[in-house]
Protein backbone atom coordinates (compact mmCIF):
# COMPACT_ATOMS: atom_id res chain seq x y z
CA UNK A 1 0.00 0.00 0.00
CA UNK A 2 1.55 3.27 -1.12
CA UNK A 3 0.66 5.25 1.79
CA UNK A 4 2.98 7.15 4.66
CA UNK A 5 0.79 6.82 6.97
CA UNK A 6 1.34 2.87 7.08
CA UNK A 7 0.05 2.56 11.33
CA UNK A 8 -3.05 1.47 12.18
CA UNK A 9 -4.34 1.43 15.30
CA UNK A 10 -7.19 -1.21 17.14
CA UNK A 11 -8.86 -1.03 20.57
CA UNK A 12 -10.91 -4.06 22.08
CA UNK A 13 -12.89 -2.45 24.92
CA UNK A 14 -13.62 -5.86 27.04
CA UNK A 15 -15.03 -7.10 29.60
CA UNK A 16 -11.69 -7.62 32.45
CA UNK A 17 -9.58 -5.18 30.30
CA UNK A 18 -8.88 -2.71 27.23
CA UNK A 19 -5.94 -3.65 24.69
CA UNK A 20 -4.56 -1.89 22.07
CA UNK A 21 -2.39 -3.08 19.14
CA UNK A 22 -0.79 -1.13 16.63
CA UNK A 23 -0.03 -2.69 13.40
CA UNK A 24 2.07 -1.92 10.31
CA UNK A 25 0.40 -1.95 6.68
CA UNK A 26 3.93 -2.50 4.94
CA UNK A 27 5.26 -4.98 7.21
CA UNK A 28 1.67 -6.72 7.94
CA UNK A 29 2.92 -7.04 11.68
CA UNK A 30 1.90 -6.29 15.40
CA UNK A 31 4.46 -3.50 15.90
CA UNK A 32 3.59 -2.63 19.84
CA UNK A 33 0.41 -3.38 22.07
CA UNK A 34 -0.64 -2.57 25.55
CA UNK A 35 -3.67 -3.98 28.03
CA UNK A 36 -5.08 -1.92 31.32
CA UNK A 37 -6.98 -4.46 33.47
CA UNK A 38 -10.33 -2.76 34.55
CA UNK A 39 -13.68 -4.93 36.73
CA UNK A 40 -17.49 -4.70 37.16
CA UNK A 41 -18.45 -2.05 40.08
CA UNK A 42 -18.24 -3.90 43.12
CA UNK A 43 -21.37 -4.21 45.20
CA UNK A 44 -23.94 -4.55 43.19
CA UNK A 45 -26.80 -7.46 44.49
CA UNK A 46 -26.45 -11.20 42.38
CA UNK A 47 -27.03 -11.03 38.80
CA UNK A 48 -26.01 -7.42 38.08
CA UNK A 49 -22.51 -6.63 36.01
CA UNK A 50 -21.92 -3.05 35.06
CA UNK A 51 -18.92 -0.60 34.29
CA UNK A 52 -19.36 3.05 33.99
CA UNK A 53 -18.10 4.12 30.54
CA UNK A 54 -15.35 6.77 31.82
CA UNK A 55 -13.36 3.51 32.39
CA UNK A 56 -13.44 2.65 29.20
CA UNK A 57 -12.16 6.06 27.63
CA UNK A 58 -9.65 6.42 29.92
CA UNK A 59 -8.67 2.84 29.49
CA UNK A 60 -7.98 3.67 25.33
CA UNK A 61 -6.12 7.21 26.64
CA UNK A 62 -3.57 4.67 28.19
CA UNK A 63 -3.23 2.01 26.32
CA UNK A 64 -3.62 4.39 22.99
CA UNK A 65 -0.33 5.91 24.50
CA UNK A 66 1.66 3.52 25.33
CA UNK A 67 1.59 1.77 21.83
CA UNK A 68 2.19 5.06 20.43
CA UNK A 69 5.57 5.82 22.53
CA UNK A 70 7.84 6.63 20.27
CA UNK A 71 6.03 6.44 17.18
CA UNK A 72 5.74 9.45 15.01
CA UNK A 73 1.94 10.43 15.03
CA UNK A 74 1.83 11.49 11.45
CA UNK A 75 2.20 7.35 10.33
CA UNK A 76 -1.09 6.81 12.05
CA UNK A 77 -3.79 5.99 9.27
CA UNK A 78 -6.38 5.15 10.77
CA UNK A 79 -8.32 3.84 13.99
CA UNK A 80 -10.63 0.42 14.81
CA UNK A 81 -12.73 -0.05 17.65
CA UNK A 82 -13.67 -3.55 19.05
CA UNK A 83 -16.41 -3.98 22.05
CA UNK A 84 -17.83 -6.35 24.36
CA UNK A 85 -21.58 -6.48 22.71
CA UNK A 86 -25.01 -6.11 24.26
CA UNK A 87 -23.83 -3.30 27.06
CA UNK A 88 -26.11 -0.55 27.15
CA UNK A 89 -24.85 2.92 27.41
CA UNK A 90 -27.59 5.49 27.73
CA UNK A 91 -26.65 9.27 27.13
CA UNK A 92 -28.98 12.54 28.32
CA UNK A 93 -29.98 15.59 26.20
CA UNK A 94 -26.32 16.52 27.30
CA UNK A 95 -24.74 13.63 25.92
CA UNK A 96 -23.83 12.83 29.85
CA UNK A 97 -23.91 8.61 30.49
CA UNK A 98 -27.41 8.81 32.22
CA UNK A 99 -25.99 5.75 34.53
CA UNK A 100 -23.65 2.50 34.48
CA UNK A 101 -24.05 0.57 31.91
CA UNK A 102 -25.40 -2.98 32.33
CA UNK A 103 -23.55 -5.55 30.54
CA UNK A 104 -23.60 -8.74 28.25
CA UNK A 105 -23.17 -11.14 31.84
CA UNK A 106 -25.81 -9.08 33.77
CA UNK A 107 -28.63 -11.79 34.14
CA UNK A 108 -30.75 -9.06 36.20
CA UNK A 109 -33.20 -8.53 33.42
CA UNK A 110 -34.10 -11.91 32.93
CA UNK A 111 -38.24 -11.40 33.58
CA UNK A 112 -37.57 -8.68 30.94
CA UNK A 113 -36.07 -10.50 27.80
CA UNK A 114 -38.86 -13.88 28.97
CA UNK A 115 -41.48 -10.96 28.29
CA UNK A 116 -39.77 -9.99 24.98
CA UNK A 117 -39.51 -13.16 23.46
CA UNK A 118 -43.35 -13.70 24.42
CA UNK A 119 -44.18 -11.00 22.80
CA UNK A 120 -42.34 -10.66 19.72
CA UNK A 121 -42.61 -14.50 18.96
CA UNK A 122 -38.68 -14.88 18.77
CA UNK A 123 -35.80 -15.74 21.30
CA UNK A 124 -34.52 -11.87 22.90
CA UNK A 125 -31.30 -13.45 25.30
CA UNK A 126 -31.28 -12.26 28.79
CA UNK A 127 -27.53 -10.52 27.50
CA UNK A 128 -28.83 -8.94 25.13
CA UNK A 129 -29.51 -5.04 24.71
CA UNK A 130 -33.18 -5.03 24.55
CA UNK A 131 -34.17 -6.33 27.73
CA UNK A 132 -31.50 -4.31 29.90
CA UNK A 133 -33.58 -0.84 28.14
CA UNK A 134 -36.72 -2.31 29.11
CA UNK A 135 -35.34 -3.26 32.72
CA UNK A 136 -34.75 0.57 32.56
CA UNK A 137 -37.89 1.61 32.27
CA UNK A 138 -39.63 -0.43 34.44
CA UNK A 139 -36.90 -0.19 37.98
CA UNK A 140 -35.59 3.14 36.87
CA UNK A 141 -38.45 5.80 35.23
CA UNK A 142 -36.63 8.06 36.33
CA UNK A 143 -33.06 7.88 34.92
CA UNK A 144 -35.47 6.51 31.88
CA UNK A 145 -37.11 9.85 31.00
CA UNK A 146 -34.05 11.67 30.98
CA UNK A 147 -32.85 8.99 28.11
CA UNK A 148 -32.12 10.46 24.52
CA UNK A 149 -29.69 8.10 23.00
CA UNK A 150 -28.61 4.09 23.03
CA UNK A 151 -25.42 3.21 22.29
CA UNK A 152 -23.37 -0.14 22.85
CA UNK A 153 -19.73 0.16 24.18
CA UNK A 154 -18.05 0.31 20.75
CA UNK A 155 -20.55 3.07 19.36
CA UNK A 156 -19.92 5.05 22.87
CA UNK A 157 -15.87 5.16 22.09
CA UNK A 158 -16.06 5.85 18.74
CA UNK A 159 -18.49 8.66 19.78
CA UNK A 160 -16.01 10.01 21.87
CA UNK A 161 -13.01 9.51 19.34
CA UNK A 162 -15.49 11.48 16.70
CA UNK A 163 -18.13 13.22 18.16
CA UNK A 164 -20.80 11.15 15.90
CA UNK A 165 -23.28 8.91 16.88
CA UNK A 166 -23.42 5.97 14.41
CA UNK A 167 -24.53 1.91 14.83
CA UNK A 168 -23.28 -0.58 12.84
CA UNK A 169 -24.91 -4.14 11.56
CA UNK A 170 -22.86 -6.81 12.93
CA UNK A 171 -23.03 -4.94 16.69
CA UNK A 172 -26.43 -3.75 15.98
CA UNK A 173 -27.66 -7.75 15.28
CA UNK A 174 -27.04 -8.65 19.19
CA UNK A 175 -29.30 -6.06 20.51
CA UNK A 176 -32.67 -7.68 19.90
CA UNK A 177 -33.63 -4.82 17.96
CA UNK A 178 -32.31 -5.86 14.69
CA UNK A 179 -33.99 -7.96 11.99
CA UNK A 180 -30.38 -9.64 11.05
CA UNK A 181 -31.88 -10.45 7.26
CA UNK A 182 -32.76 -6.70 6.22
CA UNK A 183 -30.24 -5.68 8.06
CA UNK A 184 -32.38 -2.43 9.92
CA UNK A 185 -33.75 -2.33 13.10
CA UNK A 186 -37.31 -3.72 13.82
CA UNK A 187 -39.93 -1.44 14.29
CA UNK A 188 -42.26 -4.15 16.12
CA UNK A 189 -39.39 -4.96 18.67
CA UNK A 190 -38.74 -1.10 19.31
CA UNK A 191 -42.20 -0.44 19.60
CA UNK A 192 -42.40 -3.33 22.47
CA UNK A 193 -39.87 -1.39 24.83
CA UNK A 194 -40.89 2.40 24.10
CA UNK A 195 -41.77 3.88 20.86
CA UNK A 196 -39.58 6.64 22.35
CA UNK A 197 -36.94 4.53 21.11
CA UNK A 198 -36.50 4.46 17.86
CA UNK A 199 -35.50 8.53 18.46
CA UNK A 200 -32.32 7.28 20.65
CA UNK A 201 -30.67 4.76 18.17
CA UNK A 202 -28.70 6.48 16.15
CA UNK A 203 -28.42 5.99 12.32
CA UNK A 204 -26.55 2.87 10.59
CA UNK A 205 -23.19 2.43 8.98
CA UNK A 206 -21.87 0.20 6.20
CA UNK A 207 -19.28 -2.34 6.94
CA UNK A 208 -15.88 -0.46 5.32
CA UNK A 209 -17.11 2.87 6.00
CA UNK A 210 -15.47 5.60 7.50
CA UNK A 211 -17.55 6.64 10.78
CA UNK A 212 -16.12 10.05 11.13
CA UNK A 213 -12.79 11.07 12.14
CA UNK A 214 -10.93 11.89 15.46
CA UNK A 215 -12.10 15.01 16.55
CA UNK A 216 -9.43 17.55 18.52
CA UNK A 217 -10.01 16.75 21.90
CA UNK A 218 -9.84 13.15 21.93
CA UNK A 219 -6.72 13.89 19.93
CA UNK A 220 -4.88 15.98 22.42
CA UNK A 221 -5.50 13.67 24.65
CA UNK A 222 -4.33 10.51 22.51
CA UNK A 223 -1.26 12.55 21.56
CA UNK A 224 -2.49 12.54 17.60
CA UNK A 225 -3.25 14.74 14.67
CA UNK A 226 -6.78 15.35 14.52
CA UNK A 227 -9.06 13.85 11.31
CA UNK A 228 -7.49 10.23 11.67
CA UNK A 229 -10.46 8.36 9.51
CA UNK A 230 -12.20 6.00 12.50
CA UNK A 231 -13.31 3.04 11.03
CA UNK A 232 -17.05 1.63 12.16
CA UNK A 233 -15.80 -0.78 14.39
CA UNK A 234 -17.96 -3.64 15.71
CA UNK A 235 -18.66 -6.12 18.76
CA UNK A 236 -15.94 -7.97 19.89
CA UNK A 237 -16.76 -11.30 18.23
CA UNK A 238 -16.99 -9.77 14.73
CA UNK A 239 -13.71 -7.91 15.33
CA UNK A 240 -12.29 -11.43 16.41
CA UNK A 241 -13.46 -12.92 13.44
CA UNK A 242 -11.69 -10.27 11.00
CA UNK A 243 -8.18 -10.56 13.01
CA UNK A 244 -8.54 -14.45 12.98
CA UNK A 245 -9.14 -14.73 9.28
CA UNK A 246 -13.07 -15.77 9.84
CA UNK A 247 -13.37 -13.21 6.54
CA UNK A 248 -14.25 -16.17 4.53
CA UNK A 249 -16.66 -19.66 4.58
CA UNK A 250 -14.99 -22.81 6.36
CA UNK A 251 -12.57 -20.78 9.33
CA UNK A 252 -14.78 -21.99 12.25
CA UNK A 253 -13.31 -19.94 15.70
CA UNK A 254 -13.69 -20.51 19.20
CA UNK A 255 -12.50 -17.60 21.29
CA UNK A 256 -11.60 -18.39 24.69
CA UNK A 257 -12.24 -15.51 27.50
CA UNK A 258 -14.29 -14.14 30.11
CA UNK A 259 -17.28 -15.45 27.99
CA UNK A 260 -16.51 -18.28 25.11
CA UNK A 261 -17.84 -17.69 21.66
CA UNK A 262 -18.15 -19.85 18.63
CA UNK A 263 -18.63 -17.93 15.25
CA UNK A 264 -17.99 -18.33 11.82
CA UNK A 265 -18.58 -16.55 8.69
CA UNK A 266 -21.63 -17.26 6.17
CA UNK A 267 -22.80 -16.01 2.94
CA UNK A 268 -26.90 -16.46 4.19
CA UNK A 269 -28.21 -16.17 8.13
CA UNK A 270 -28.31 -18.67 9.57
CA UNK A 271 -31.40 -18.81 11.92
CA UNK A 272 -31.86 -20.96 14.82
CA UNK A 273 -35.41 -21.29 15.86
CA UNK A 274 -34.82 -22.18 19.13
CA UNK A 275 -32.38 -19.09 19.40
CA UNK A 276 -29.88 -20.23 20.95
CA UNK A 277 -27.17 -19.90 18.02
CA UNK A 278 -27.13 -15.67 17.65
CA UNK A 279 -27.86 -15.09 13.57
CA UNK A 280 -25.57 -12.41 13.60
CA UNK A 281 -24.48 -10.10 11.22
CA UNK A 282 -20.35 -9.93 10.28
CA UNK A 283 -18.63 -6.72 10.45
CA UNK A 284 -17.39 -6.89 6.96
CA UNK A 285 -20.88 -7.69 4.95
CA UNK A 286 -21.50 -10.90 6.00
CA UNK A 287 -23.02 -13.13 8.42
CA UNK A 288 -21.82 -14.74 11.48
CA UNK A 289 -23.64 -17.36 13.38
CA UNK A 290 -22.37 -17.28 16.84
CA UNK A 291 -22.76 -19.61 19.77
CA UNK A 292 -21.92 -18.10 23.16
CA UNK A 293 -21.43 -19.20 26.81
CA UNK A 294 -21.08 -17.29 29.56
CA UNK A 295 -19.14 -19.26 31.92
CA UNK A 296 -15.27 -19.95 30.38
CA UNK A 297 -12.20 -18.40 32.36
CA UNK A 298 -13.95 -16.80 35.21
CA UNK A 299 -14.54 -20.59 36.26
CA UNK A 300 -10.91 -21.38 35.97
CA UNK A 301 -10.19 -17.82 37.89
CA UNK A 302 -12.32 -18.75 40.63
CA UNK A 303 -9.83 -22.26 41.15
CA UNK A 304 -6.47 -20.11 41.20
CA UNK A 305 -7.89 -17.61 43.78
CA UNK A 306 -8.72 -20.74 45.70
CA UNK A 307 -5.82 -22.33 45.44
CA UNK A 308 -3.41 -19.19 45.20
CA UNK A 309 -1.40 -21.38 42.62
CA UNK A 310 -0.85 -19.77 39.01
CA UNK A 311 -2.95 -21.22 35.90
CA UNK A 312 0.62 -22.91 34.35
CA UNK A 313 0.94 -25.06 37.64
CA UNK A 314 -2.67 -25.49 38.27
CA UNK A 315 -2.64 -26.66 34.41
CA UNK A 316 0.31 -29.43 35.56
CA UNK A 317 -1.67 -31.10 38.69
CA UNK A 318 -4.52 -30.62 36.06
CA UNK A 319 -2.44 -33.00 33.39
CA UNK A 320 -1.76 -35.60 35.74
CA UNK A 321 -5.82 -36.50 36.34
CA UNK A 322 -8.17 -38.75 34.53
CA UNK A 323 -10.31 -37.58 31.93
CA UNK A 324 -13.50 -37.11 33.64
CA UNK A 325 -11.35 -36.36 37.02
CA UNK A 326 -12.52 -39.40 38.29
CA UNK A 327 -15.86 -38.47 38.50
CA UNK A 328 -15.69 -35.13 39.69
CA UNK A 329 -18.06 -32.88 37.68
CA UNK A 330 -19.01 -29.24 37.58
CA UNK A 331 -21.76 -27.77 35.79
CA UNK A 332 -19.86 -24.35 35.56
CA UNK A 333 -23.05 -21.79 35.46
CA UNK A 334 -21.31 -19.28 37.92
CA UNK A 335 -23.06 -16.57 36.20
CA UNK A 336 -26.29 -18.21 35.30
CA UNK A 337 -25.90 -19.44 31.23
CA UNK A 338 -27.39 -18.37 27.94
CA UNK A 339 -26.91 -21.47 26.21
CA UNK A 340 -28.38 -23.52 27.48
CA UNK A 341 -31.27 -20.71 28.33
CA UNK A 342 -30.21 -20.74 32.26
CA UNK A 343 -30.00 -16.89 33.18
CA UNK A 344 -30.70 -17.98 36.84
CA UNK A 345 -28.71 -20.86 37.32
CA UNK A 346 -25.83 -21.40 39.45
CA UNK A 347 -22.64 -23.66 39.44
CA UNK A 348 -22.67 -27.27 40.37
CA UNK A 349 -19.81 -29.61 41.58
CA UNK A 350 -21.28 -33.52 41.44
CA UNK A 351 -19.58 -36.47 42.53
CA UNK A 352 -17.42 -34.81 45.44
CA UNK A 353 -15.57 -37.62 46.88
CA UNK A 354 -12.22 -37.50 49.72
CA UNK A 355 -9.47 -36.89 47.75
CA UNK A 356 -10.79 -35.32 44.89
CA UNK A 357 -11.24 -31.76 45.99
CA UNK A 358 -7.68 -31.09 45.15
CA UNK A 359 -6.04 -28.14 42.55
CA UNK A 360 -5.65 -30.36 39.67
CA UNK A 361 -8.71 -32.13 39.93
CA UNK A 362 -10.97 -29.14 40.43
CA UNK A 363 -8.89 -26.97 37.78
CA UNK A 364 -9.43 -29.91 35.59
CA UNK A 365 -13.22 -30.34 36.58
CA UNK A 366 -13.25 -26.66 35.54
CA UNK A 367 -11.56 -27.14 32.40
CA UNK A 368 -13.77 -29.72 31.15
CA UNK A 369 -17.27 -28.64 32.81
CA UNK A 370 -16.58 -25.31 30.46
CA UNK A 371 -15.40 -27.10 27.58
CA UNK A 372 -18.50 -30.03 27.55
CA UNK A 373 -20.96 -27.10 27.71
CA UNK A 374 -19.54 -25.21 24.81
CA UNK A 375 -19.17 -28.82 22.60
CA UNK A 376 -22.94 -28.64 23.42
CA UNK A 377 -23.47 -25.30 21.83
CA UNK A 378 -20.79 -26.37 18.97
CA UNK A 379 -23.05 -29.59 18.41
CA UNK A 380 -26.24 -27.66 18.35
CA UNK A 381 -24.07 -25.46 15.00
CA UNK A 382 -23.63 -28.76 13.42
CA UNK A 383 -27.47 -29.46 13.40
CA UNK A 384 -28.27 -25.93 11.86
CA UNK A 385 -25.73 -26.55 8.99
CA UNK A 386 -22.53 -25.38 9.71
CA UNK A 387 -19.23 -27.54 9.38
CA UNK A 388 -16.82 -27.83 11.96
CA UNK A 389 -13.63 -29.32 10.15
CA UNK A 390 -11.00 -27.20 11.98
CA UNK A 391 -10.92 -24.87 14.87
CA UNK A 392 -8.84 -21.58 15.36
CA UNK A 393 -8.51 -20.19 19.09
CA UNK A 394 -7.93 -16.90 19.90
CA UNK A 395 -8.42 -15.11 23.49
CA UNK A 396 -5.93 -15.40 26.15
CA UNK A 397 -6.88 -19.02 27.34
CA UNK A 398 -5.94 -20.68 24.02
CA UNK A 399 -2.68 -20.63 25.42
CA UNK A 400 -3.02 -23.28 28.09
CA UNK A 401 -2.06 -26.05 26.22
CA UNK A 402 -4.54 -28.62 28.21
CA UNK A 403 -7.53 -26.75 27.45
CA UNK A 404 -6.55 -27.05 23.88
CA UNK A 405 -6.42 -30.54 23.66
CA UNK A 406 -9.31 -31.12 25.96
CA UNK A 407 -11.73 -29.05 23.03
CA UNK A 408 -9.93 -31.16 20.22
CA UNK A 409 -10.65 -34.40 21.76
CA UNK A 410 -13.95 -33.28 22.70
CA UNK A 411 -15.07 -31.71 19.41
CA UNK A 412 -12.87 -34.43 17.46
CA UNK A 413 -11.36 -31.95 15.01
CA UNK A 414 -7.78 -30.17 14.74
CA UNK A 415 -7.16 -27.05 17.01
CA UNK A 416 -5.24 -24.19 15.92
CA UNK A 417 -3.69 -22.02 18.06
CA UNK A 418 -3.18 -18.20 16.15
CA UNK A 419 -0.31 -16.67 17.39
CA UNK A 420 -1.92 -13.65 17.75
CA UNK A 421 -4.38 -14.62 20.55
CA UNK A 422 -5.71 -10.54 21.20
CA UNK A 423 -7.68 -10.67 17.72
CA UNK A 424 -9.97 -8.84 18.52
CA UNK A 425 -7.68 -5.61 18.64
CA UNK A 426 -6.25 -7.11 15.82
CA UNK A 427 -9.09 -7.02 14.17
CA UNK A 428 -10.40 -3.59 14.99
CA UNK A 429 -6.61 -2.36 13.17
CA UNK A 430 -7.21 -4.69 9.76
CA UNK A 431 -11.03 -2.95 9.79
CA UNK A 432 -9.43 0.38 9.96
CA UNK A 433 -7.07 -0.59 7.45
CA UNK A 434 -9.68 -2.18 4.93
CA UNK A 435 -11.59 1.20 5.31
CA UNK A 436 -9.32 3.36 4.54
CA UNK A 437 -7.86 1.59 1.37
CA UNK A 438 -11.63 1.65 0.29
CA UNK A 439 -12.21 5.13 0.92
CA UNK A 440 -8.87 5.83 -1.19
CA UNK A 441 -10.83 4.21 -4.24
CA UNK A 442 -9.27 0.52 -3.58
CA UNK A 443 -11.97 -2.23 -4.54
CA UNK A 444 -10.07 -4.80 -1.74
CA UNK A 445 -12.34 -6.99 0.00
CA UNK A 446 -11.64 -7.49 3.91
CA UNK A 447 -10.53 -11.19 3.56
CA UNK A 448 -7.46 -9.80 1.13
CA UNK A 449 -6.30 -7.03 3.86
CA UNK A 450 -6.63 -9.11 6.74
CA UNK A 451 -4.91 -12.94 5.46
CA UNK A 452 -1.23 -11.40 5.38
CA UNK A 453 -1.98 -10.58 9.35
CA UNK A 454 -3.14 -14.12 10.05
CA UNK A 455 -0.64 -16.33 11.59
CA UNK A 456 -1.47 -19.70 12.62
CA UNK A 457 0.58 -21.56 15.23
CA UNK A 458 0.44 -24.94 17.17
CA UNK A 459 -2.00 -27.76 15.90
CA UNK A 460 -3.79 -29.92 18.79
CA UNK A 461 -4.82 -33.13 16.83
CA UNK A 462 -7.81 -35.25 18.70
CA UNK A 463 -7.04 -38.76 20.16
CA UNK A 464 -9.01 -41.86 19.26
CA UNK A 465 -9.33 -43.02 22.70
CA UNK A 466 -9.61 -39.71 24.66
CA UNK A 467 -12.48 -38.96 21.78
CA UNK A 468 -14.62 -42.02 22.84
CA UNK A 469 -14.27 -40.94 26.98
CA UNK A 470 -15.62 -37.62 26.17
CA UNK A 471 -18.12 -39.25 23.68
CA UNK A 472 -19.94 -40.96 26.90
CA UNK A 473 -18.77 -37.87 29.20
CA UNK A 474 -20.71 -35.74 26.97
CA UNK A 475 -23.93 -37.66 26.84
CA UNK A 476 -23.47 -37.43 31.26
CA UNK A 477 -22.86 -33.77 31.27
CA UNK A 478 -25.89 -33.53 29.30
CA UNK A 479 -28.34 -35.81 31.19
CA UNK A 480 -27.43 -34.38 34.26
CA UNK A 481 -27.82 -30.10 33.22
CA UNK A 482 -31.39 -31.35 31.68
CA UNK A 483 -31.75 -33.42 35.03
CA UNK A 484 -31.04 -30.66 37.72
CA UNK A 485 -32.42 -27.86 35.11
CA UNK A 486 -35.34 -29.39 33.65
CA UNK A 487 -35.80 -25.62 31.33
CA UNK A 488 -32.62 -26.78 29.66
Amino acid sequence: MANARSLFLGFDVGTQSTKAVLIDAASHTVVARSSVLHGLIEGLPAGHAEQHPDVWQAAVVTTARAVLAGKDPALIGGIGVSGQQHGCVVLDQQDRVVRPAKLWCDTSTAIEAQELSQALGRAVPTGFTASKLTWLKRHEPANWTRVRSVLLPHDYINFCLTGVKAMECGDASGTGLFDVQARSFDARAIAAIDPRLAAMLPPLVAAGAVTGTLCAAFAQLLGLPFGIPVATGGGDNMMAAIGSGATKAGVVVISLGTSGTVFTRTEQPVVDPNGLIAPFCSSDGGWLPLLCVMNLTGVTEQVKALTGLGHQELTAKAQGTNVGCDGLLWLPYLQGERVPDLPTATGTLLGMRAGLLQPGHLYRAALEGTSLNLAWGVDRMRALGVQIGEVRLVGGAANNVLWRQILADLLAVPVVKLLEVEAAALGAAIQALWTVRRAAGEMVGCDEVAAPFVQTGERTLPDAARVAKYRLLSQHFRDTVQRLHPAS
